[in-house]
Formats: C-alpha cells, structure tokens, sequence
C-alpha cells in the first residue's frame, strides 16, 4: 500500500502528463526528485513541511549526497514548488511553503559542437549494405539536417512524413511534436530527403509489422529487445527509443575516434543551429526551424559561430589594415 506522500506524487505525476502535456521524460525527472524529498522527510508528513525545511531540501541535504552541479538542483526546485502548488490548489495543504523557494543561479554552458569534418565522418559510419545502417544514417541525417531533438526522432510514426511540392520539385516535410508538446513542420534536406526515402522503401522494412492501433505505423524500429517476448515484439513495442539513438551513436563515435563529449545526438542539433549561425540566417528563422519558443535559447549559437567570427575578424581588425612585421610573411605563406 502507498504511503501518503507517495500517492500525491503518483497523482502529481499524472496530472503533470495528462492535463498539463509534460513529456513522459520531464515527469520521470520530477518523479526521481520528489521520491527524494520524500527521503529527506523521513517519516515526517509532508504536508506539514516548512518553506525552511525545502529550502534545507533543495540547498545543502542534496548538496551533501552529490548534487554538486546547480542545473540538477534547479529542477528538483522546480519539481517541488510545483509540486506544492499541486497540493495548495487541492486544498491539501494551508499557504504554499515552496512558492518562495529560490532557484540556484545557474550559468550558460556554451554547448560543446561537432565540427563538420567530425560530422562527415559520422556520415558515413554506417554499413548501408545492411538494413540497420541504412536506419541510422536516415536517423543520424535528420537529426544533422533538421535539428530535431531525439525526443522528436523517435517519437515519428509514417503519418508525420508528409510530402510537398516546393519549386516545382517533389519534397518531404517532418511534422514532429517535441518538447513541452510542441509541434512543428520541418522541411528536410534534399540529402536527408533521399536517405529517408531510401529507407522506407527498404525490403526488411516492409517485413516488420509496426502498425499501431491507429492504422499509422512507427517510423524507426528497434531489431533487438530481449525485454520484450517474441509474440508481442511488433507495433509500438518496436519504436526505437531514447536509449537506442543515445547507443548507435556512441558506437558509430567510438569506430570514427569522436570525443566522449560529443559523441550523443543532442551535439547534432548543437552543430545544427551553429550552422545556421554561420550562414547568418535571422534568430526569428532559426528559432522557429529549431522549436525554440524564445529567440535568446538560439542567440546562444551566434557565440559558436567561428568561422564567420574568424572571416570577420581577419578583415576588420586593425592589424589587417596595417603593415607589420609579419606582414610580408603572411602574404608569401597565402601565395604559397
């Protein structure tokens, strides 16, 4: 039998993914966070909890059990303000002793980005003789060409492949639904176009019953799930999930020679948007082509724009209009 605290998280929880919208992924991380507040009550009830005592909660108690970094902090702040404000509008609890309890600062990391040369090289890691490679590259080229988040890769069925005629030419456009249940239409790249094509048509595709109840089928399908049995290994049970991206893509850094640190999807949709930085494309554009819902999420990648940093400074720098005593040899070196 649940104990109190642990139903209201259950029904917390439930209310957070039906009527608010929040993806499975966010309630699994306020889920872990209010299981450990509910450590740090002991037996206490937690309806009787003090601001004093969340604030102990989300400061040092996890500060002590290495929670070191501000950002894994933040969201269990999140989780129990919410949480709180749950039980206050319920009736369940007098005032609300979260509402008060501070988020830590936490400073912008700039995202470490996959250079192009390590991109080309993921490109082409895949076997494309085999089914699975011709999978992964369709997969590793929608998130390199569209920026999507995994969340929303794996989350395609077919239906959100839709076509599209764009001067004149036959194209194909993702309909995806992302974070906070966002969803976008996204052009795909002429590259990314044919892979994906490719992939649809494939025979050992068409072997695989990925139909849901829907009538709609899953888009990218798993091969191997020893957890699911035999008989019952079809429909959404074949959805690649999360965790399988994460995995192909590690594999594939670790045969290229990628650094750990970038060797996860998320650091595609980073080059993505550096990408569009580059070309100088507006922030309004290249928010909406990322999902972001606040152009200051996408002004981030202005600051990892190098190349055109570097073009930039080269002709504008006062050294660039001089002559100094490295002058003469830079222009041999150019010529040469």
């Amino acid at each position: 039998m649940k104990s109190s605290i642990e139903q209201h998280i259950a029904e917390f929880l439930e209310w957070k993914e039906i009527n608010r919208g929040r993806a499975p992924r966010t309630v699994q991380v306020y889920g872990l966070a209010l299981a450990r507040l509910g450590q740090f009550l002991g037996g206490q009830d937690h309806l009787t909890a003090t601001h004093d005592q969340l604030v102990l909660f989300t400061g040092k108690w996890l500060y002590d059990r290495g929670l070191r970094d501000p950002l894994s902090r933040k969201t269990h702040v999140s989780a129990v303000r919410e949480f709180y404000k749950w039980l206050a509008g319920r009736g369940l609890v007098r005032g609300n002793p979260a509402e008060h309890v501070a988020h830590p600062r936490v400073g912008r990391r700039l995202p470490r980005v996959m250079t192009l040369g390590h991109a080309e090289q993921l490109m082409w890691a895949p076997d494309y003789s085999t089914f699975e490679g011709v999978r992964d590259a369709a997969m590793i080229a929608l998130l390199m060409g569209c920026g999507l988040r995994v969340s929303g890769l794996t989350g395609l069925n077919e239906s959100n492949v839709q076509p599209a005629v764009v001067d004149g030419e036959q194209r194909l456009t993702l309909r995806t639904i992302e974070k906070g249940g966002k969803e976008r239409q996204i052009p795909i790249p002429t590259q990314a176009d044919l892979l994906l094509r490719v992939y649809l048509q494939h025979p050992a595709l068409a072997e695989i019953d990925r139909t849901l109840p829907s009538g709609d089928k899953v888009l990218f399908v798993s091969t191997k799930n020893r957890s699911v049995p035999a008989h019952e290994y079809h429909g959404e049970a074949r959805r690649l999930r999360r965790k399988g991206v994460l995995r192909m893509i590690q594999t594939y850094g670790r045969r290229i020679g990628l650094p750990q640190e970038i060797a996860h999807p998320h650091a595609l949709r980073h080059m993505f948007g550096t990408e569009l930085a580059e070309e100088d494309v507006p922030t309004i554009t290249a928010a909406n082509l990322m999902g972001h819902t606040d152009p200051k999420n996408t002004a981030i990648y202005q600051h990892l724009a190098m190349r055109k940093l570097t073009r930039t400074l080269d002709k504008a720098n006062p050294l660039a209009k001089m002559k100094t005593p490295v002058s003469d040899l830079l222009s041999s070196i150019k010529k040469g």
